[in-house]
């Protein structure tokens, strides 16, 4: 394989929709009451894809040298397969750390031009985003090895993205809007959970301590039903809190296949499992795209 492919296939850019669903649903919310900004829109879905491809490339860095990527059953990683060097890949981690840094300093000075204590804030908040991104794989401290992936992922994915970007456009905090960052986070750790029980077995003998290693396969089934039925709840209950229209309840279609995907996980055929997390990170992002264009349309209908 040629660089620029090598290049392409490390940053995993089918990754992208998975980390900008919480931008989106928090975006339509905002909308919904009037607080739509384009230029936060686009620097905010511009910050979330680079942490999202810092977090790919440290991924890849921190499991290849750890040698955890050998026997992986997912899609070969460039560093494990040789395509990239290890010098490299920590260059362009490097990079791109920065380059995420950047953009966070440039949205959060768009958002608050006065540098007030919500800057700084966010500022920390930005910068725990880095570092979460990095030190999942990376390093001996590695969180991801000790099953503290899935309550990190919750945090950034749900929490932080959906009410972090809402209070980027209203400058207030709603614990509706939180529940809405609970039900999209825990859709992004169903996620997590279908690769960690693909490569379960791998990641025992490489010593990373996943929740699914944890748990083993049976729990992590059940846990993998709970994930999604705590979502459906969560954003039932936003929904029944903040009624914009009638029509937010047609996103809920959405649910129908990703409850349908658990059954599917009790074929151990690694590509059973590298079906389900593409189809589950697709119907995260159309689940949270229908809402946020439902919102964003029936209040630009008024």
């Amino acid at each position: 394989m040629n660089k620029t492919r090598a290049w392409i296939a490390a940053l995993r850019l089918r990754t992208l929709p998975l980390s900008l669903a919480g931008i989106l649903l928090g975006t339509g919310i905002a909308a919904a009451e009037g607080a739509f900004d384009a230029k936060i829109f686009v620097l905010a879905v511009l910050t979330a894809a680079s942490y999202q491809i810092l977090s790919n490339l440290a991924n890849d860095y921190g499991d290849g040298i750890k040698g955890t990527d050998r026997r992986r059953s997912g899609p070969d990683r460039a560093l494990a397969s040789g395509w990239i060097t290890a010098r490299e890949m920590k260059n362009a981690l490097v990079l791109t750390a920065v380059l995420s840094f950047l953009l966070t300093v440039w949205l959060l000075k768009t958002a608050f031009p006065r540098k007030g204590i919500a800057f700084y804030v966010f500022l920390l908040l930005g910068a725990g985003a880095i570092g979460a991104a990095i030190t999942y794989t990376v390093g001996k401290s590695a969180y991801g090895y000790k099953g503290w992936g899935d309550l990190f992922v919750l945090i950034f994915f749900g929490w932080v993205s959906v009410a972090g970007v809402y209070y980027l456009y209203t400058r207030s905090r709603d614990p509706a809007v939180l529940a809405a960052g609970t039900s999209i986070g825990l859709l992004a750790v169903a996620v997590l959970n279908i690769n960690n029980m693909r490569d379960l077995e791998n990641d025992r003998k490489a010593g990373k301590i996943t929740l699914a290693v944890k748990m083993g396969k049976y729990n992590a089934f059940k846990y993998q039903r709970a994930l999604i039925i705590l979502s459906f709840l969560f954003l039932v209950w936003f929904t029944l809190s903040r009624q914009y229209t009638p029509l937010q309840w047609l996103a809920f279609v959405f649910y129908v296949p990703l409850f349908r995907h658990v059954h599917t996980l009790r074929n151990d055929n690694p590509e059973t499992y590298n079906r389900a997390l593409k189809s589950v990170s697709l119907l995260t992002f159309m689940l949270a795209a229908a809402y946020a264009l439902i919102l964003f349309s029936a209040t630009r209908g008024n």
